[in-house]
């Protein structure tokens, strides 16, 4: 039997705007612990002298753990709890920070470390997204409104502040391969305290775990012609930024190479969160939101191919700025889509399959890397510049057309 002791009854919700934080402050130390590794790449592609595409092997293994994490933690907390499942990931997600301390003397650890921080990550976005929304609903009126852009900017945060300070850290502290990880490991202890003592709103739901699995509303049209086409480029884009720009430039760096690649993570993942005001204008406009995010990233891409072809690391701070905007207003775009199409009792569940799918951008950078013998960097960005300006030619107008138009007028009648 499932304890409910901490589970709130309707009659005693309380109307605080913070009841959401612990949910938000475990999101932050996913997406810290998940990012705090990319500012060492080239770090360690020198000290255990690996070759580029070791190196994105190693960025990339993450997505290897991150998708089944996303696609069992989300139904998982569907059918046992929120908390049941946060507070488990929270510890997993030390465990895989020690393992990252130990990379500095062997690749191995690095490729474990990885796997387990993509595991650990992709349980705590799919649960995570599902609790802020509903821990926000436990808050004032309309406040589940605003669940998208918290999980956007919590993620956002975690993103930024976790590989800058790894890479100011690695940069001019001592033992480089050791302390950049340390804050992390006290940011998720301070965590995992939080949501032990936060209220849990889902107290498990009826039935095993295959009546969790299934997810009637991947079958939507809406889902399939917009939001998984769309979903990839939430963190495609982004990960250009993060892990392929700074390499490409890093002849022009001086030696600042991690100082440097700290801080276009920085610059994209707060590019992201300052343009939450701009999705939030378009939150009722869905057509205008989807392309909107599709045409900054086509930007992005296009001024990253420029940097590339230059090879300025101005520019890349440009693409940094644009790219992260594309990868805000995609992330609240898709969760928003999300959120309006799953009932109640899927919402972790399709949240995850909506991620599972958006993470697979992360990988961008190991083909780019891979096929860097067949043709330059600048012409490769243009390439998958054109792929995304294919997915918005696509989206836009199934977005227009969507068979969910229904359901979203009656979502936005119960918002009053």
């Amino acid at each position: 039997m499932y304890d409910t002791a901490h589970v709130i009854p309707a009659a005693r919700r309380p109307a605080t705007p913070r009841v959401w934080w612990p949910a938000g402050l475990a999101v932050v130390a996913a997406g810290w612990g998940a990012q705090q590794f990319t500012p060492l790449l080239l770090m360690y592609q020198g000290r255990l002298h690996l070759t580029a595409t070791t190196v994105q092997a190693a960025f990339g293994l993450y997505v290897a753990g991150l998708i089944p994490g996303l696609l069992l933690g989300g139904p998982v907390s569907d059918r046992f709890g929120r908390r049941r499942v946060m507070a488990p990931v929270l510890a997993l997600s030390v465990l895989a920070t020690s393992l990252l301390m130990l990379g500095g003397g062997a690749v191995g650890w690095l490729f474990a470390g990885r796997l387990l921080t993509g595991v650990a990550g992709g349980a705590a976005f799919s649960s995570g997204a599902a609790w802020i929304k509903e821990l926000s609903a436990l808050g004032p009126s309309g406040d589940a409104a605003h669940a998208p852009r918290r999980l956007t900017v919590t993620m956002s945060a975690g993103f930024g502040l976790g590989p800058l300070t790894a890479g100011v850290l690695a940069q001019w502290a001592p033992a480089p391969t050791v302390l950049p990880y340390a804050p992390h490991l006290v940011l998720t202890v301070a965590a995992l305290a939080a949501v032990l003592r936060a209220p849990e709103t889902r107290p498990g739901g009826p039935g095993g775990m295959l009546r969790a699995l299934r997810l009637p509303e991947l079958r939507e049209p809406r889902f399939r012609g917009v939001v998984a086409p769309l979903a990839p480029w939430v963190f495609g884009s982004a990960s250009v930024a993060l892990a392929y720009l700074p390499g490409v430039v890093r002849p022009r760096l001086g030696g600042y190479e991690l100082v440097f690649s700290a801080l276009v993570i920085l610059l994209t993942a707060f590019a992201g969160i300052f343009a939450q005001p701009l999705a939030r204008r378009m939150d009722g406009a869905p057509v205008r939101l989807v392309a909107t995010s599709l045409t900054l990233v086509v930007a992005g891409l296009l001024v990253a191919a420029l940097a590339a072809a230059v090879v300025r690391p101005w520019l890349v701070v440009v693409a940094a700025l644009v790219l992260g905007a594309g990868y805000g207003c995609c992330q609240v775009c898709g969760l928003t889509e999300v959120q309006r199409l799953a009932r109640p009792e899927h919402l972790a569940g399709l949240t995850a399959a909506y991620q599972a799918v958006s993470y697979v951008g992360l990988v961008l950078p190991f083909p780019l890397a891979a096929a860097g013998r067949l043709a330059s960097p600048g012409v490769l960005l243009l390439v998958v510049a054109g792929l995304a300006a294919v997915t918005l030619a696509w989206t836009a107008p199934r977005a227009r057309r969507g068979t969910s138009a229904g359901r979203y007028r009656a979502v936005r009648r119960s918002r009053g």
